[in-house]
């Protein structure tokens, strides 16, 4: 699998790609955003499985680049900054990006949360719905959850999510109809290397709702967490 690191500070950069390369992962380096953002639109084949992206790079903001990246790719992306502030973290997961580390990490737990977000990516998470594909219903709209295809269909369209994203709602589908608080969705949804705020469940949620045209598929259950509405058609 392929990965890119989008990083000015060579050494950060070179031990990340040091470490991932022992895995066995296939990396490209980049310093900065234009030869990044050239590779990604290449039709040469080169689009990545993962993209690793700092914030403060030298011809421009990682948070504009990502937001970005969206209009085009579903990429997953993991921040990699030393920008630690919660309201920081919150925006690049509301940019659709699937985890953010704060400098600074070790080079194994980096390893840790790019398997753990390939992992969610491929549809390999801890729930899933079925072998074959589910159709659901709530309030006149439709979402088609196919786990053998890793797609989804909103309303017949298809439906763009993060890899966190997915594992969120594919796994209150599948637990239908019971709560689950914040822990519990990031220790099952996330994986439990996946610290931080329980604000980055409510995140994710407003994010999917959103895509979900904001119709409340996703319930919020005050003092206790979320369930998801849909029945099966």
């Amino acid at each position: 699998m392929k990965i890119f690191i989008v990083e000015d500070n060579e050494n950060v950069r070179e031990a990340a790609a040091g470490y991932l390369r022992l895995e066995g992962y296939d990396v490209e380096e980049f310093g900065e955003i234009k030869p990044a953002r050239k590779a990604l639109e290449s039709e040469a084949g080169s689009s990545p499985d993962l993209l690793i992206l700092d914030v403060m790079l030298p011809d421009g903001d990682g948070f504009m680049f990502a937001k970005q990246i969206r209009q085009f790719s579903d990429v997953p992306i993991i921040f990699l900054t030393a920008r630690d502030q919660e309201s920081d973290r919150i925006t690049g997961l509301e940019l659709g990006a699937d985890d953010y580390v704060v400098k600074p990490f070790s080079s194994r737990e980096l390893v840790l949360r790019v398997k753990a977000v390939l992992k969610r990516t491929a549809g390999t998470g801890p729930e899933s719905c079925s072998d074959g594909e589910i159709r659901w219903v709530y309030g006149g709209e439709s979402l088609v959850v196919s786990e053998n295809e890793h797609r989804m269909l909103y309303n017949d369209q298809p439906l763009q999510l993060t890899a966190a994203e997915w594992s969120i709602l594919v796994f209150l589908a599948a637990k239908s109809p019971q709560v689950f608080n914040r822990i519990q969705l990031l220790e099952y949804c996330l994986g439990s290397i996946a610290e931080g705020s329980e604000r980055t469940i409510d995140t994710h949620i407003k994010n999917i709702r959103h895509k979900l045209s904001g119709a409340e598929w996703i319930e919020t259950v005050r003092g206790f967490g979320y369930r998801f509405n849909g029945k099966k058609a």
